[in-house]
């Protein structure tokens, strides 16, 4: 199942009682994704967590707007778990996963730009397979996290290469506002273990990695992540990036693909 979050488009009419343009809901997406013009949103009541229960109002996509697919309490990354992009940057897999967070406010979904930090001259792309959790859960053991996912999606950890390098600590370099893309829906049903994660810019091909390359899979992450702190319905973990990371510049559509998920593309604009 593909749930999605989105906002009515002005112009649609309203049937009684249902959705008013500018109104956000969740909703479960049918069609082919490879095929936009197919696709229908089905808007759920309340939230996606437990068990969604459809309204009964359909949309076109051409009717909505798709949004990040969650509003996370808090963003968990983990760097270098990808042994090969360790190695672009001059570093060696950590004994322990590296973790860091991104703040709420670096959220944009699939229909927003990034934008430019004026504090950087080297923003880089860094394409990712995100895990959505699905319930409040601590000290989840490696064998039941399948039992806390609700499901997966595309991020994009953009980073400010030159500031992470300068200060060190990565608060300002990976969670300034738009530095944290997500979309364009989570997929409830999908195995992990081994998925195409491709990212282009322009539509030229730079990230070509599989998630059978990570070096810890994703029921470990989870698992080392919730020892530590209580994860919320929501909440996201990002899973580090294949090797191929580089620059993005004003004016850049950058485009994370993952294979049973689909397309997070984002356009790179100047801060106003």
């Amino acid at each position: 199942m593909r749930i999605a979050r989105f906002a009515v488009r002005e112009g649609r009419s309203a049937r009684e009682g249902g959705l008013a343009a500018g109104s956000v809901s969740f909703g479960v997406v049918e069609g082919d994704a490879s095929q936009p013009q197919s696709l229908v949103v089905h808007a759920l009541a309340g939230h996606p967590f437990g068990q969604p229960q459809p309204t009964g109002e359909s949309f076109r996509l051409a009717e909505v707007r798709l949004l990040t697919p969650m509003l996370p309490s808090k963003i968990v990354a983990v760097g270098r778990n990808y042994a090969a992009h360790a190695a672009e940057l001059g570093h060696d897999v950590p004994e322990v996963p590296l973790t860091f967070f991104k703040p709420s406010t670096a959220v944009i979904g699939p229909t927003e730009s990034i934008a430019y930090p004026p504090f950087s001259s080297d923003v880089q792309y860094e394409a990712e397979l995100a895990v959505v959790i699905g319930r409040m859960c601590r000290e989840v053991p490696v064998s039941r996290v399948p039992e806390v996912i609700l499901g997966y999606t595309c991020a994009n950890d953009v980073t400010a290469r030159d500031v992470q390098q300068r200060e060190g600590q990565w608060a300002r370099a990976k969670g300034f506002d738009t530095s944290c893309p997500l979309g364009p829906w989570i997929e409830t049903d999908l195995d992990p273990a081994d998925l195409a994660v491709t990212c282009t810019v322009n539509g030229e091909l730079r990230q070509d990695g599989r998630t059978s390359q990570m070096v810890r899979s994703v029921a470990e992450l989870v698992a080392h992540v919730s020892e530590a702190m209580t994860l919320l319905p929501g909440d996201v973990i990002l899973t580090g990036t294949p090797a191929g990371v580089g620059p993005l510049a004003v004016g850049d559509e950058v485009a994370v693909h993952i294979e049973g998920i689909g397309t997070l593309a984002n356009k790179v604009v100047a801060r106003g």
